[in-house]
């Protein structure tokens, strides 16, 4: 576990470094994907602004959860006093790098995704069919980034790993962890690594089934139905508190998720309004 890589004076956050690579990753998928099914749009502008907006959207989820300990933060991070621009950049920094929640990522990424549909109209779909129908399009590409970027909250050690354990795999955090383990020198489950796993496999899965005709929205509410599964069964190793009824709130969540997911198909399912058939592209 390396929270942070020195390269002479460069100090390199390797949760940032993960997050850049979980990006480039989902724009290949992303690009592949509008190729095969002719789609012009230029992933990586679609990939860029969805990070930004995932981003913002996680860590401001996550920081709403505690006001109180954002109000605490923020007098921390001002305590230099304005005379010292320098040193507030700095702590802002230091703060914004750890503490994001995943379910206000999904929501301000989709909402990013589906304006971008809007603009682009991949397939010559329309409004809203553009905005779902771009949001087909990403899943496989979501799938991946998120299981990649995952790895960078393991390599961090920003408190998303597991529970203690005494298997095999379990994995020590350094000192330096931005979230110590308790006791310090415990072994920990790597849950980013299930999530990795879990990430590559539904990707494959999502990816095979785009190969044919669906009616436009099945592969969203799949994709919801099965992310917001995996996190549902891996916080049952990880150590958020449970707060209702003994689940955390990425559990209830990702209960929301797959709700929402079913519905979608659902409505995928009755208005019937297909995708064109996709068009195999080598490059």
């Amino acid at each position: 576990m390396y929270p942070y890589i020195d390269i002479g004076p460069v100090h390199l956050g390797t949760f940032g470094l993960l997050l850049w690579l979980a990006a480039v990753v989902a724009t290949v998928v992303l690009h592949k994907n509008f190729v095969r099914n002719q789609v012009d749009a230029d992933a990586l502008t679609v990939v860029a602004f969805v990070v930004i907006a995932g981003i913002l959207g996680a860590k401001s989820w996550h920081e709403l959860e505690n006001v109180s300990e954002l109000r605490a933060a923020m007098a921390q991070i001002v305590a230099p006093g304005w005379g010292h621009p320098l040193d507030i950049l700095v702590d802002f920094l230091h703060w914004f790098q750890a503490g994001f929640a995943w379910f206000g990522g999904l929501v301000a990424g989709i909402g990013m995704l589906m304006w971008q549909g809007w603009e682009a109209k991949p397939g010559g779909a329309k409004k809203w069919f553009a905005a779902v129908r771009m949001l087909d399009l990403a899943t496989p590409a979501a799938a991946i980034g998120y299981g990649v970027g995952r790895i960078g909250c393991l390599t961090s050690g920003d408190g998303d790993y597991g529970i203690n354990t005494t298997l095999p795999w379990g994995v020590h955090m350094a000192k330096n962890a931005l979230v110590p383990p308790t006791p310090a020198n415990a072994l920990v489950q790597p849950t980013p690594v299930y999530e990795l796993l879990f990430g590559l496999a539904l990707a494959w899965l999502l990816w095979q089934l785009g190969r044919k005709l669906r009616p436009i929205g099945w592969l969203t509410g799949l994709y919801l139905i099965l992310s917001g599964l995996g996190r549902f069964l891996v916080e049952f190793v990880r150590i958020n508190p449970k707060l209702y009824w003994g689940m955390s709130n990425a559990q209830m969540a990702a209960i929301g998720s797959m709700v929402v997911g079913v519905v979608v198909m659902l409505i995928a399912w009755r208005s019937a309004v297909s995708t064109t058939p996709v068009v195999e592209v080598s490059s």
